[in-house]
């Protein structure tokens, strides 16, 4: 469960840069909505998916209810899923 929580938070913050920096761009620079409909809903769903792996995990990583706020806080951020997995998950998948 750890190692498939890994790799969906490293897909999650990935999507969540491709929409900042690729299609929001797109979609307001050049009036491109394709891209920033496709890549946002596979970001909503890995998004759902991150949170309810996170809850799941929760006891398998003795994470205590403030760590578990902060590594569902960490999905918002830019960046935030790749230091949460090298603070909570290195090591333990």
């Amino acid at each position: 469960m750890i190692k498939a929580f890994q790799i969906i938070s490293i897909l999650e913050g990935i999507s969540l840069l491709l929409i900042l920096f690729v299609t929001m761009p797109l979609k307001y620079g050049f009036d491109n909505h394709g891209p920033n409909q496709v890549i946002g809903m596979a970001h909503g769903l890995l998004f759902l998916t991150y949170v309810v792996l996170a809850i799941l995990v929760k006891s398998e990583l003795n994470l205590n209810f403030k760590t578990l706020l902060i590594v569902l806080v960490c999905s918002i951020i830019p960046f935030g899923t790749f230091w949460m997995d090298k603070r909570y998950l290195k090591g333990k998948a």
